[in-house]
Formats: structure tokens, sequence, C-alpha cells
């Protein structure tokens, strides 16, 4: 059994790379769920949260993998995929 795996972006109005990073993160969830890996995605516009503005102003877009930074600006689908397969495995031992 696989846990769900949380994708949020991080974007504002008017960028064209989060554009890009939507589109990656779309087709990277419709591979993963044709493999039986659940996903969960939320994209937050950092203009209505100026703690996040203030932290992500200049990297937009920001591609967090539950909770954790795994992208700016750019987002390699391999590089998404393979972490959302290793993120979806149950661990035996936690550390």
């Amino acid at each position: 059994m696989s846990k769900r795996v949380s994708l949020t972006l991080l974007t504002k109005p008017g960028c064209h790379l989060c554009d890009d990073a939507r589109s990656v993160v779309d087709g990277v969830r419709s591979t993963t769920a044709e493999r039986g890996i659940e996903t969960s995605f939320e994209e937050i516009d950092i203009l209505g949260d100026p703690r996040l503005a203030r932290l992500h102003g200049e990297e937009i877009p920001v591609l967090m993998l539950n909770g954790r930074r795994h992208a700016i600006w750019r987002i390699d689908p391999v590089r998404l995929a393979a972490a959302v397969e290793r993120a979806a495995k149950p661990r035996l031992f936690s550390r």
C-alpha cells in the first residue's frame, strides 16, 4: 500500500514559468496515478500571503513535495516522477 503524496505549487499571477510548472505537475500526476500512486495538489498564490511572498518572491514557481521544497523555476518531469514514487513507498523503519 502506498501513501498519498502532497504536491503544492507556489505561484503568482502572470508567471509563465508557473504555467509550465503546472503543466509538468499535471502530467506527472497523470502518469503516477496510472501506476496507482495517489497525489493531492494545491496551488497557492504567494501574493495572498505576505510571508510566502517575502520568502519566495524571486523564486517562483516553487514546488513542494510533502511540505519540502522539491524544485524552483523549472520542474524536471523525470526527477519529479521519481521523487513522487519514492515518497509513496511505505517506510519500514522511521529515522
